[in-house]
């Protein structure tokens, strides 16, 4: 039959006399989504004045349905004056299939009240609707009167009865759903394997795909796929790759899908290699999500300029990037505190409107935040219309890093008072900025009140910060005390920042206990040696120090060189201690003691304690004035622009002295100078420091 002309059912509507007949053909219109074939079907029915029964209702509440039209379903639906079973049935089914999972829930729960007892499909259509909305306390209630109705081995109740359980988190009835079933068939395999691929443990999702195969289950490329994003989550590669062997033998190489998650599973164990080799296969599989993948693997990889050639790669392809092609270029700009790369996907942000989307905010604003531009990491901040917890942990980090203690308090307030739930990352950024600022009253009580009051255990990093805390402040006694009732020793960064805080208070006994504490922490680490000399330094306790250098020098313990960077245009330029390796560094030099000269007239004067030799003032004081930060200063002073702002990276902490110097050096050219060290930042501008010399 010709269902395309209009004409074509009113010439047929003599010769259907019975209702079966129709049926058929409005099955047939639902079957192969033929709405305006349906539609007028529906018309010659009403103008004919051909009785609608509710069997021939229930054919047309499901079509429309088939076809998206919930409308007309709903409109069917209200004026029957007869409903029966599958009147709701087709309903529950739907609203489900049409992802409208509310009314699904309420239609079914309108059905029970009606006093009809649901099928198997109903049943799995509203377990679908739980699992999609994540109900897992009313899809058990669905489960309890699945049983009761006596669905409890139906196949297709039990597979969304797994899918719901898996999807809201709850494996374990996930799992004992799953092993209730006698007889299990591919789907309710897939169902488990990506309950655990999604939740974890990631190993039982490897397991159950063996119990699969040693079953003799049809494999195919949904669960293939799934058990993939497990072997992703554990970097098990070679199960990985036999993963991979079984979807060339299947032929699945060519599905975009399989090209996805082979390309996310290589990137994530780092495979790079073999991830580019997958993403280079067929073009088809050269979609967002596998670019996204590719790129967020040369991201965790550190090799950002590969990253930025895929998405220049995938541009000029005409793809589209998304949310997570943002997150994870800007996420490595972060790192790299490249502020040029930055400031170009903010662009792009803005171009393809993600600028609202609140998880690529939370990146902007931690991007701008390690660049050091702490302005424009409070604007983005400011223009997120509904922040998460993500943005205002950002945020919180970002006055840490900057040592505003009193900045993040005042957001923290804010957060509570939005009502987002602080979490271990949220104390972790506060006690920092408290530390950074000298706070130490209010850094204890968010530690003691982080269990108390918001349920969040303190872990080995919390303590750390503690003791960080108090050893900054000077209060040595009460840090020894605090680590002494730890249910637990410190870590490796607890004993360095104690450490610290003796070499910058002079605690010599304190400092050596620490120093061998972490030293035995980490045998290898320079830091606790170099620092326990600089004290014995201070002391003018010569024989040790030198002591301390032989033993370094024994057990082949390098000192960690100090180097400063700072990026002018698309380049990158590395200054070590006394460096002349720099094209420019005649002029450099000039410019250097010029300014040495100028900070000497406006009052400087050197700190010649921080030089752990027993060597001659003016070599120290020579030393001083040729420390990296300094160079790159002055390599920053005659390369940038007055309008632009002067960023300067270090990898050690920035010594006494050369903090004085830049301050004075801010004071007598008239430019404020951001100093990011191994800890935190310092904003200098007009002779003074953000951090009001307290770091």
């Amino acid at each position: 039959m010709n269902f395309q002309k209009p004409c074509t059912f009113a010439k047929l509507m003599p010769r259907l006399k019975d209702s079966k007949s129709l049926a058929k053909i409005i099955q047939n219109l639902a079957q192969t989504r033929q709405l305006l074939q349906g539609k007028q079907l529906h018309s010659q029915l009403i103008s004919s004045g051909y009785p609608l029964c509710t069997f021939l209702t229930n054919h047309l509440l499901n079509m429309y349905s088939k076809c998206g039209q919930l409308d007309y379903s709903v409109k069917l639906f209200d004026k029957m004056s007869q409903r029966n079973l599958v009147s709701w049935t087709a309903m529950v089914t739907g609203f489900s299939q049409n992802l409208h999972y509310f009314e699904a829930i309420s239609t079914f729960c309108e059905m029970r009240i009606a006093g009809e007892n649901p099928t198997q499909f109903a049943f799995s259509s509203v377990i679908k609707a739980c699992a999609s909305v994540g109900l897992v306390e009313f899809g058990e209630e669905i489960h309890c009167l699945a049983l009761k109705f006596g669905f409890g081995s139906d196949i297709f109740v039990v597979s969304n009865l797994v899918d719901m359980y898996s999807k809201c988190g709850v494996m374990v009835n996930a799992y004992n759903v799953f092993q209730e079933m006698e007889c299990k068939d591919e789907v309710l395999w897939t169902a488990l394997i990506d309950g655990y691929a999604k939740n974890g443990p990631f190993e039982d999702a490897l397991s159950a795909y063996k119990n699969m195969v040693k079953e003799g289950i049809g494999i195919d490329k949904f669960v293939l796929c799934s058990t993939l994003a497990a072997c992703a989550a554990l970097k098990a590669l070679n199960f990985g790759k036999c993963l991979h062997s079984v979807m060339l033998k299947k032929g699945f190489e060519l599905e975009i899908s399989v090209g996805n998650a082979l390309t996310d599973m290589y990137s994530k164990v780092g495979d790079m290699e073999s991830a580019s080799n997958v993403f280079g296969i067929d073009s088809d599989c050269r979609n967002i999500v596998a670019c996204s993948s590719l790129i967020d693997g040369y991201v965790e990889m550190d090799r950002i300029e590969d990253a930025l050639s895929v998405y220049v790669r995938l541009r000029r392809q005409g793809i589209e990037p998304n949310e997570f092609t943002f997150s994870s270029l800007i996420k490595a700009c972060s790192s790299q505190a490249t502020l040029e790369q930055g400031t170009q996907l903010h662009a792009e942000v803005i171009k393809f409107n993600f600028d609202g989307n609140p998880f690529v905010s939370s990146v902007l604003v931690d991007m701008y935040g390690k660049c050091g531009l702490l302005d424009d990491s409070i604007r983005v901040f400011d223009e997120i219309e509904n922040a998460t917890e993500f943005a205002w942990n950002s945020m919180l980090s970002v006055f840490a890093q900057h040592g505003l203690g009193k900045d993040a308090i005042q957001l923290f307030n804010r957060m509570k008072n939005e009502g987002v739930e602080p979490n271990a990352i949220t104390f972790v950024s506060l006690l920092r900025g408290c530390s950074h600022s000298g706070l130490v009253e209010e850094g204890l009580s968010f530690f003691k009140a982080m269990e108390k009051i918001y349920g969040v255990v303190p872990r080995e990093e919390h303590y750390s910060c503690v003791i960080d805390l108090l050893g900054r402040a000077g209060q040595l006694k009460e840090a020894e005390d605090f680590i002494n009732k730890m249910p637990f020793e410190p870590n490796a960064f607890g004993w360095c920042s104690f450490l610290g805080a003796c070499k910058i208070h002079g605690d010599k006994e304190r400092g050596k206990l620490a120093a061998e504490k972490l030293m035995q922490l980490e045998p290898e680490n320079s830091g606790a040696p170099v620092l326990l000399s600089n004290i014995y330094a201070k002391e003018q306790q010569w024989e040790d120090v030198r002591t301390l250098r032989k033993m370094m020098q024994d057990f082949n313990v390098k000192k960690l060189p100090g180097y400063s960077w700072v990026d002018v245009g698309n380049k990158t330029h590395i200054f070590g201690v006394e460096d002349w390796s720099h094209p420019q560094m005649k002029a450099i030099y000039d410019k250097l003691n010029a300014l040495s000269g100028q900070i000497k007239v406006a009052g400087y004067v050197p700190c010649t304690d921080s030089i752990p030799l027993d060597v001659d003032v003016s070599v120290k004081e020579k030393i001083l004035q040729h420390h990296s930060e300094r160079l790159a200063i002055a390599f920053a002073l005659i390369s940038i622009p007055s309008g632009k702002p002067i960023i300067v990276k270090k990898n050690l902490r920035v010594c006494s002295d050369c903090h004085s110097a830049i301050k004075y050096i801010s004071k007598v050219i008239g430019r404020k100078i951001i100093v990011r060290d191994n800890s935190r930042f310092h904003h200098f501008s007009n002779g003074l420091c953000s951090c009001g010399d307290f770091w």
